[in-house]
């Protein structure tokens, strides 16, 4: 079980600026819960404690049922910013985290291979960063994640810095590898259709310090109406149960009167 879990947590910083203040949040195994909030609300705070990169002031953050001290091998992070290594290849970046782990190079290939072609690359294993668009270049950083197999998936804001058109593809992609080859997701970002789309479960956070405002759960109106029946982003983004999701969460965030931000 690689369930996420923050009870009563806490986090200030530089002993004065309060980020969270008694954060209870449960991504459930193979569960895609999103972050949505105002600017500066500790969105990315959650995750960064989620992946070990800073330690609560207060209460507790686990995964699997063990206390989060540092990073490690069962949870893998995605960024806004790509953060490939330039000189490497497509194949070289996927490769880079099993080759570290001491994998065989054999079976180290063969998942490399598995997972540029899960992303649809293949014709580009061999091509550099910089041959790359910037969709392409977030679905090598997607791949790298998912090669290494980890119980648990933190994306920060990735779409952030890809054009609007670009967006919506890896939106689209991203739903397509969650059902797939599911993990347990907990996905920052500030954009409300992009939450309700991708995530089982959205968390809506208060102004800072950051609390958990409320949880609308989508997966159960997502399956109710067959939300997959329809194979683009906006033909469900029409639809009146998306619609009126989305609209509800708007409400939540403006009563904020902050608007939602990174």
């Amino acid at each position: 079980m690689s369930c996420i879990r923050f009870e009563q947590v806490d986090k200030t910083f530089g002993g004065a600026v309060k980020a969270l203040d008694g954060v209870d949040l449960t991504v459930a195994d193979r569960e895609f819960v999103a972050i949505v909030g105002a600017s500066g609300c500790g969105k990315t705070t959650c995750l960064r404690l989620a992946a070990g990169f800073e330690a609560p002031t207060g209460g507790h953050v686990t995964v699997g049922g063990k206390a989060v001290t540092a990073p490690g091998p069962d949870r893998a992070v995605v960024f806004q910013q790509f953060a490939l290594f330039p000189w490497k290849t497509v194949a070289q970046n996927i490769a880079f985290g099993l080759r570290n782990k001491g994998m065989p190079a054999s079976e180290r290939d063969a998942r490399v291979a598995a997972a540029i072609g899960m992303i649809g690359l293949s014709a580009y294993a061999d091509a550099y960063p910089h041959q790359l668009s910037g969709g392409m270049q977030q679905r090598v950083a997607i791949a790298r994640a998912y090669v290494l197999e980890p119980e648990v998936l933190l994306m920060d804001e990735p779409f952030g810095a890809l054009d609007a058109q670009t967006r919506v593809v890896m939106q689209e992609e991203l739903v397509r590898l969650a059902r797939k080859n599911p993990r347990t997701v907990l996905f920052i970002t500030h954009g409300v259709e992009e939450a309700v789309y991708l995530a089982d479960r959205v968390a809506v956070m208060t102004r800072r310090p950051g609390r958990i405002k409320e949880i609308v759960d989508v997966k159960v109106i997502r399956e109710a109406e067959r939300w997959e029946d329809h194979a683009r982003i906006e033909d469900v983004m029409d639809l009146e149960s998306f619609v009126h999701l989305r609209t509800h969460i708007w409400k939540s965030l403006r009563e904020e009167k902050g608007g939602v931000g990174h």
